[in-house]
């Protein structure tokens, strides 16, 4: 079941973002183990929605809602996430091929990552939006794993987490992150396995980085392999991204069918 949570609406004004929180009850290998959220970060003035939910990419592969013939421009941004997440009828079998999860840049990730970025990579409205959300999701002594993590999470500054670990690519950005108790250098596109212990915490975090992941099938299952009984898995995403890295399939899709990708890597 799927719950849309209208977190922070800009929508009426240029250049802002609006931002929507998606809570599923997840049915893995173990249907009462974990909850995820999924964070999807809409650039209202940025978007590159076309009308209806299907875009070439996953025709005939999926079914996303009856309402897919909706055109975007007679309902707000909401109001289609609503439709996406009203009927989700994911496919019993991965429906996704190896060459939907190609990139541009094939060359060495350690590479593009090397160097340092101590920038945010959404604007400041959607930042706020994420940390709000986080204020209501993470609680104080909760263990956390933050994936393609880097130099910030985003967690209130107030939050007082146990165990709380970075995964990430650059060493530099991950020691600079004053809001985590110890970080791991790990290429998960290499190497997709988790170096934890099984049900080690009690949330997994990943902010705006699952485009970039060539292996999700096998790295959601890590995800709940590490979460403890009712832990969660939150999952913020935007339409922004360094396009030679990010997986075809997401370069062509739109924001709405994001949503409903990410959904079905569970």
């Amino acid at each position: 079941t799927y719950k849309y949570i209208d977190i922070c609406s800009n929508s009426g004004l240029p250049n802002l973002s609006t931002c929507c929180a998606l809570h599923r009850d997840l049915a893995l290998a173990n249907p009462t183990k974990m909850r995820s959220r999924l964070v999807a970060l809409l650039a209202s003035s940025q978007s590159h929605l076309v009308s209806g939910f299907i875009s070439p990419a996953l025709k005939g592969r999926v079914t996303i809602s009856s309402s897919s013939s909706t055109s975007l421009k007679s309902s707000s941004m909401k109001e289609l996430a609503e439709k996406v997440l009203a009927n989700p009828k994911f496919p019993p079998e991965w429906p996704f091929s190896p060459a939907d999860f190609e990139r541009t840049d094939e060359s060495d990730d350690s590479i593009f990552y090397d160097q340092p970025r101590l920038v945010y990579h959404i604007d400041d409205y959607a930042v706020r939006a994420l940390t709000q959300y986080y204020s209501h999701h993470l609680k104080d002594g909760d263990d956390v794993l933050d994936i393609c993590s880097s130099w910030v999470s985003h967690y209130p500054e107030e939050f007082k987490g146990g165990n709380v670990v970075g995964l990430g690519m650059n060493e530099y950005e991950l020691s600079q992150n004053k809001q985590l108790s110890s970080y791991v250098v790990k290429d998960l596109n290499r190497d997709p396995i988790f170096p934890f212990q099984d049900e080690s915490f009690d949330k997994v975090t990943c902010v705006v980085s699952v485009d970039y992941l060539n292996q999700p099938l096998e790295i959601f299952r890590e995800i709940s392999r590490v979460l403890r009984p009712g832990g969660e898995c939150i999952i913020s995403m935007s339409n922004r991204c360094f396009p030679t890295k990010a997986f075809r399939i997401w370069l062509q899709t739109n924001d709405l069918e994001h949503i409903f990708i990410v959904g079905s890597f569970f």
